[in-house]
């Protein structure tokens, strides 16, 4: 089978490339996917990256533990593992799969769901690791409800595009905050009102939210808790793409810091998360695209001999939503 390959750290155009792979084996609990299409996250980015730096010592240091890339996709069931009661060969299956940049993944049972007839696989790989982001980072997290005044930054990205839509879908009133060439699309997913971030600074205009969901880390819990109303809630989206040396781990892990402590004896609360693999979530957000208050939204598509230019336009940040390799045409 082909396979996207890294064995060491560095820019994707100079370390990723396609070889032939040996077709992996379902273990106990597992589902070996033949994958029709996947998506590329910021997460493939940094561990391709290899930043920020101390993220090697978890994956690997001097280079990458696993070589294979890729987390989010969608195909069909080629053979099951012992102990697998969910699935069999021949169904459509979406979610989190090791090595998805493949024409073949393995995944464990617990981290895939039924794919509906109505989405197509590109669809359904755009959802899960974005989905159960924005998921879990509103409602877990953020604990929205219905009529508060929620903004979310970074709004026109692949989280943020499904946070946008999951925040109306909740009955919450939504301001989008992005750069100018995604506040059409914010708009057009449901948000109240867009924000250019490069014309308006949110933190200063006196305006206040309920819940703030920030997925790029621009400003640290300082700034942003002035637009934080009474009881407010600001849920940090990860450091990922903000964070690439020491130094800037170090200014994020001070303002974190800092912002815990004020959140601990004020009002106005920081909350951390990390987003778990759930397939009653993923069934929960095919439920909700079918009924048509969620649509994946695609940016580009690439072919797997593509992989290296897919992550190097999600790594640079021009991604409207999700980026997508697929592995043969959809039929």
């Amino acid at each position: 089978m082909k396979a996207a390959i890294y064995t060491r750290y560095g820019p994707p155009e100079a370390v990723v490339r396609i070889e032939e792979a040996e077709r992996p084996v379902p273990g106990d609990g597992e589902v070996l996917i033949a994958i029709r299409a996947a998506a590329v996250n910021p997460l493939d980015c940094g561990f391709i990256r290899g930043t920020p730096y101390l993220l090697r010592l978890a994956v690997g240091f001097p280079r990458p533990k696993r070589t294979r890339p890729g987390a989010d996709a969608a195909g069909t069931v080629a053979a099951v593992g012992g102990g697998v009661t969910r699935f069999k060969p021949g169904d459509a299956v979406f979610g989190l799969c090791r090595g998805a940049f493949a024409e073949f993944g393995c995944a464990p049972e617990s981290a895939l769901a039924a794919k509906p007839a109505g989405l197509s696989f590109e669809q359904a790989a755009a959802v899960p690791l974005a989905g159960l982001t924005a998921l879990q980072g509103l409602r877990d997290a953020g604990r929205i409800q219905a009529g508060q005044r929620v903004l979310i930054t970074g709004a026109a990205g692949g989280i943020g595009s499904f946070a946008v839509q999951l925040a109306k879908a909740f009955g919450a009133e939504v301001t989008a905050v992005c750069g100018p060439g995604g506040l059409a699309l914010v708009r057009s997913l449901g948000a109240d009102r867009a924000i250019d971030r490069t014309k308006e600074d949110f933190t200063r205009g006196g305006e206040t939210w309920d819940l703030i969901f920030d997925l790029v880390q621009s400003r640290g819990f300082r700034a942003s808790r002035r637009a934080l109303a009474r009881n407010g809630i600001l849920v940090s989206g990860g450091i990922l793409g903000v964070a690439p040396s020491f130094a800037g781990m170090a200014r994020w892990g001070g303002r974190a810091v800092a912002g815990m402590l004020i959140s601990r004896f004020g009002s106005r609360k920081l909350a951390f998360f990390v987003t778990k693999r759930s397939p009653e979530d993923l069934t929960l957000l095919a439920g909700l695209i079918a009924a048509g208050k969620v649509t994946p939204v695609i940016d580009r598509r690439y072919r797997l001999e593509e992989t290296a230019a897919a992550i190097r336009h999600v790594q640079d940040g021009r991604a409207h939503g999700k980026v997508i390799i697929t592995m043969e045409p959809e039929r």
